[in-house]
């Protein structure tokens, strides 16, 4: 993608998660992709008591998601980063640390596209209003 073409998202029906997910993850996504994402956003934020979360595909080929809420979370990081941010960016920033731990995986194909899954949504979040913040919290 060109570095002057501006990264959009569109956000997934609800009859085509499942395969949405399939396609990009396989079984993964289930098993280890989805249950990172939540478990990380209640570390992260005290504020998160679980709840319905939107799914997004990107036109530079990434994915992520984000908690459907209103509502602003606080965050703290190990890193001492502390703050808050909009669901949108809670879900980048999760997804954000998802994908950068199980790039690790011993499963080679789905650590190869987790880590390019992170290098896509970080280039979509760059142009994101929250992106300093999300940068300060993956720091």
């Amino acid at each position: 993608m060109n570095s002057n073409t501006m990264i959009t998202r569109q956000l997934v029906d609800d009859e085509q998660r499942i395969e949405q997910t399939a396609r990009l993850f396989g079984i993964h996504f289930p098993l280890r992709l989805e249950p990172a994402v939540y478990a990380l956003a209640g570390k992260l934020s005290p504020d998160y008591n679980g709840g319905y979360w939107e799914f997004y595909t990107l036109s530079n080929g990434g994915f992520y998601m984000a908690p459907y809420a209103d509502q602003d979370f606080q965050v703290i990081c190990h890193n001492g980063y502390a703050g808050d941010l909009s669901a949108d960016a809670l879900g980048i920033t999760v997804c954000l640390y998802a994908y950068s731990h199980l790039s690790f995986s011993d499963i080679a194909g789905f650590a190869e596209t987790c880590a390019q899954q992170y290098h896509w949504l970080r280039e979509y979040m760059l142009d994101h209003p929250e992106a300093q913040s999300i940068l300060a919290a993956i720091d």
